[in-house]
């Protein structure tokens, strides 16, 4: 058996991609899967089919193609396992007139809090998967023409903390599990057939650190909920996994394994920040000296543990950091740029960027974006910019900030200016 942490063996977040594939496939007995940017799930029973999760609206065609060719008969259940876009974004395309929508009690609160801040969180999306997403939209337009808006589901039932449903034969369990990505966040467990459908509790990669907080924001995410959920999940003894990207995870023994890998460095990320907390220490030097160790390997691919760090400072401690007046007022270090430059001279200030850029490009960072706060379109300080930025980007196999670092070495190279 290999007992490797899973995260080396699985596709990363470079591999998630609008819906694409020509058929459903079969991943658990009379499960079928189509793939997308979350998978939506297909189970066949006697009296109609169960879909949990529909993807997004552009991708719901392809999904509802290969679900039809898999069992013609109507959908009686869709079952939401949390209300984000990629997974709610189909229900109008694939529900029919008697389809049944179940959500957890929390999707209202969520769908509200996306409509507050929809402009702000697409604004803050659009580095990582702008592209992506217009090219899905293009392709798949062109094979089936106008395609449906993205749906904001109104679910005809809620599910509080469990749910029992027997559908032609097939028993589900909808359990709640509020330490996932949204506050209405739950799994759907076959008891009779050892699987759970976990949607993404365990963030969009599992087997990787959960993604306490996104670069595109969101609401925090409570460690301690997750690792309750975890428990939870352990609890089912469940032989195959099947969760919200990327193919299963098979083996009740993989699949207990893996879940307290995670739960268990999650737990020591929790536990060694509130200790550096109440020790002295500061977040900046838990964010940078914090290491997991070697016998909880986790992913970093979508979360980071210095980014779960400092979500765990802030859900305890909020954004007062108590080392400058300066952060109880409305005026950032940037707004005195220019008056460093006007004392210390641009040109000294690139230079010494220029010469921290190999060992230090976080540092080169902070001192060519004085410069460019002042003079915005500086050249030298551009050039240092966009080379700290390439040494960054060199090393990393984060999606979220390769993602990030590869938009910003775009803008600079366009000329543009930085977000």
């Amino acid at each position: 058996m290999d007992d490797a942490p899973i995260h080396r063996r699985r596709p990363t977040g470079f591999d998630l991609q609008p819906a694409s594939m020509p058929e459903a496939v079969e991943v658990a007995e009379r499960i079928w899967v189509s793939e997308g940017l979350s998978n939506a799930y297909c189970l066949p029973t006697e009296d109609g089919r169960v879909v949990v999760n529909t993807g997004m609206g552009f991708e719901s065609p392809v999904h509802k193609r290969n679900f039809d060719a898999v069992d013609g008969r109507p959908v009686h259940t869709i079952v939401l396992t949390q209300g984000h876009v990629d997974h709610v974004g189909g229900v109008d395309h694939l529900r029919g007139p008697e389809t049944v929508v179940i959500a957890q009690a929390g999707n209202p609160a969520h769908q509200a809090d996306d409509a507050r801040i929809s402009r702000y969180r697409l604004d803050r999306s659009g580095f990582a998967f702008g592209e992506t997403v217009l090219g899905g939209v293009r392709r798949i337009a062109e094979e089936f023409g106008a395609l449906p808006a993205q749906a904001v589901p109104r679910p005809d039932v809620l599910v509080d903390d469990r749910l029992d449903l027997d559908v032609g034969g097939r028993r589900l369990q909808l359990l709640h599990t509020p330490g996932g990505e949204t506050v209405d966040a739950m799994v759907v467990w076959l008891p009779d057939e050892g699987v759970v459908l976990t949607g993404n509790v365990f963030s969009a990669l599992f087997g990787h650190i959960p993604n306490l907080v996104t670069l595109r924001g969101d609401r925090l995410r409570d460690p301690l909920a997750f690792i309750e959920s975890a428990d939870r999940i352990l609890g089912l003894g469940a032989e195959v996994l099947l969760p919200g990207h990327h193919g299963p995870v098979d083996g009740r023994d993989t699949v207990r394994r893996e879940i307290e890998r995670v739960r268990d460095a999650t737990q020591w990320v929790h536990d060694e920040t509130v200790a550096g907390m109440n020790a002295g220490r500061t977040l900046w030097q838990l964010m940078d000296e914090l290491r997991l160790p070697p016998e909880l390997e986790v992913g970093e691919g979508y979360g980071k543990v210095s980014w779960d760090v400092r979500a765990i400072w802030e859900l305890y401690a909020g954004w007062f950091k108590h080392e400058s007046t300066s952060e109880l007022y409305g005026r950032p270090r940037s707004t005195v740029d220019a008056e460093i430059v006007a004392l210390a001279g641009a040109g000294g200030l690139v230079e010494r960027a220029r010469a921290l850029v190999a060992d230090d490009p976080v540092a080169a960072i902070h001192l060519a974006e004085i410069v460019c706060g002042a003079e915005p379109d500086h050249p030298e300080a551009r050039l240092v910019l966009a080379e700290a930025h390439r040494r960054l980007r060199s090393a990393e196999t984060n999606f979220w900030l390769a993602s990030w670092l590869d938009d910003q070495i775009d803008r600079l190279g366009a000329g543009g200016g930085l977000r």
